[in-house]
């Protein structure tokens, strides 16, 4: 009966996004989880994102082999500067206005706020289809590491106008809603992360990586997973772990990603391991096979990464924000500071650094909290949250067992 009633439920959703899977970022794994999810509970999920280099056209082509939607529209794209590695999107309103029209979405969920959210936002009201979107990053926070801090204030105005041109904002956290509401962009509404654990799992644990990184079964492997980005905090991260090795100098720093600072980086620090981008059962590997996670960033809205490290059995240390903020209960499964306290993120790893029972505790604890968060639970909750939409144009209260605000 339930699965009848679920099928009764099914939808055409459609998600654009200037970055998808297999591209390598918050927002692109966010949400290559959901369409799998929405994929698997029964409704037809469409792609709109700009075109990679991989593609052979730039019209509407199968994506079923993908295993994450029915259809995949991809549009011409320019390199977003600073992140040259990611695309905005450009269509014209005529072409989403022929592809909705002869099949029409009952949902459109846009992810990112580049020219082509704004015109799939644009068709979608014309054309009386619900549109909601997500906050998945602080562009406005960007701005100030980028030389650009002039902007942040008409990046929030951009942002505030965006966003209240759709029917609801999905945030990943009370905290963040707590500010995109302050911002002034209403009504928003709380859908968080899950982790994937079994492919996150302290089993994968590669005792070679550890030799190749060169370190002995009992030596400090530091990891750091994440883009290489001035935003991303990683000076802090730098001290931290050279605090770390004047009392462990058999420690490495091993960092997992790319950027525009790895040569900076490199140059500097020789004795560090870059590892470069990896995903997948890789990425996996060099999670479960560190020991410390540092977290320094004070930009992201949620941070994949953190949840991905505890379901890995690794001791985080982050600032008490985004996902650490909502998952990471101080000293139990993770170490906490305050996020104007940089010196107590360094202490609090060289706490863990030091304690070797404080640390397996919090390893332990970590791996058995994250299996509490699934991603079939999250998209069960997109669901409800979405649905809706397609009763009303606007929420103007909270609804019952619905986080809104």
């Amino acid at each position: 009966m339930r699965e009848a009633s679920r099928q009764s439920l099914n939808r055409r959703i459609t998600v654009v996004s200037e970055t998808f899977s297999p591209e390598i970022n918050g927002v692109a794994n966010t949400l290559k989880y959901l369409c799998r999810g929405l994929s698997t509970n029964g409704h037809q999920v469409q792609v709109i994102r700009p075109a990679r280099k991989s593609d052979r056209s730039a019209i509407p082509a199968s994506a079923s082999h993908t295993g994450l939607c029915h259809e995949l529209v991809t549009v011409p794209g320019l390199p977003l500067p600073g992140y040259t590695a990611l695309q905005f999107g450009l269509t014209r309103q005529k072409r989403l206005r022929a592809l909705w029209t002869r099949q029409r979405p009952d949902l459109v969920y846009v992810a990112t706020q580049g020219p082509l959210g704004v015109t799939a936002v644009t068709v979608a009201r014309k054309l009386g289809i619900p549109v909601c979107s997500g906050f998945h990053t602080n562009f406005h926070s960007y701005s100030r590491h980028y030389h650009a801090a002039f902007l942040e204030r008409l990046l929030q105005r951009y942002g505030r106008w965006f966003h209240n041109r759709t029917a609801l904002t999905l945030v990943p956290t009370r905290r963040m809603a707590a500010r995109v509401h302050a911002m002034g962009i209403h009504p928003v509404g709380l859908w968080s992360r899950g982790v994937d654990c079994q492919r996150f799992s302290p089993h994968k644990r590669d005792q070679q990586l550890r030799t190749d990184w060169g370190l002995q079964p009992q030596d400090r492997a530091v990891l750091y997973v994440g883009r290489l980005a001035s935003e991303k905090n990683l000076q802090l991260a730098v001290s931290c772990f050279e605090r770390i090795r004047a009392l462990h100098p058999r420690a490495r720093f091993v960092l997992v990603g790319d950027g525009p600072q790895r040569k900076r980086l490199q140059q500097k620090h020789p004795d560090y391991v870059f590892c470069g981008v990896h995903k997948g059962e890789a990425l996996a590997r060099h999670y479960a096979s560190g020991d410390l996670f540092l977290f320094p960033s004070k930009t992201d809205t949620f941070g994949n990464v953190v949840t991905e490290a505890m379901a890995s059995g690794l001791a985080v240390v982050a600032f008490d924000d985004a996902a650490a903020g909502e998952h990471i209960r101080h000293r139990e499964n993770g170490m906490l500071a305050p996020r104007d306290e940089d010196e107590a993120f360094v202490e609090h790893a060289l706490t863990l650094a030091q304690q070797n029972t404080l640390l397996a505790n919090i390893r332990h604890q970590a791996r058995l909290d994250a299996l509490d968060l699934d991603w079939s639970s999250q998209v069960e909750q997109f669901e409800q949250l979405t649905l809706k939409l397609n009763r009303r144009d606007r929420y103007h209260a909270v609804t019952q067992g619905i986080p809104l605000l």
